[in-house]
């Protein structure tokens, strides 16, 4: 396939995710009212719910699930980088896969705490750190990319003049 037949693949792609956006913004948003929501209840009668494995279990696989519908809808939402624009923002998989499994992991080791396990608070830290560093990088990145952006527009100034 040649390399135009592979960039009209990519804006396809794109373009698709698009067309899907709003929905995926409104299934992460019912998601994560449904957490709140499931949290609040099982608030509301802990003492049912701790008292009674079946409702203990349910409520923590309904979190379990919500969840998932909540990072996967997150996964579809990152924007992706179209390749022939250096200045268009998005996300690259190098730092959309760290910080997926960052969270995951924080997800994993409060579910870790949650059952009395030793190593949740290894894994959470483990999780905040990676996601510190993630968005410290993150962040200097953008620094230097809107100096960079400063620079090319003083120097298109100075070509112009």
């Amino acid at each position: 396939m040649n390399a135009a037949g592979s960039n009209k693949m990519g804006t396809e792609s794109v373009d698709l995710i698009d067309a899907w956006h709003d929905l995926y913004v409104m299934l992460g948003t019912s998601s994560a009212a449904l957490i709140g929501l499931l949290f609040i209840a099982t608030s509301i009668h802990l003492g049912e719910v701790v008292s009674n494995p079946g409702f203990r279990v349910r409520s923590y696989n309904q979190t379990l699930y919500l969840l998932t519908l909540l990072v996967e809808a997150v996964l579809i939402l990152v924007p992706q980088p179209v390749r022939n624009d250096r200045h268009r923002g998005g996300m690259k998989m190098s730092r959309a896969i760290p910080l997926s499994v960052s969270y995951l992991l924080g997800i994993a080791g409060g579910i870790a705490l949650i059952q009395d396990s030793r190593w949740g608070m290894y894994i959470v830290t483990v999780s905040y750190t990676t996601l510190l560093v993630t968005v410290v990088l993150g962040a200097w990145s953008t620094m230097l990319g809107i100096e960079q952006r400063q620079l090319d527009v003083e120097q298109r100034e100075k070509a112009g003049s």
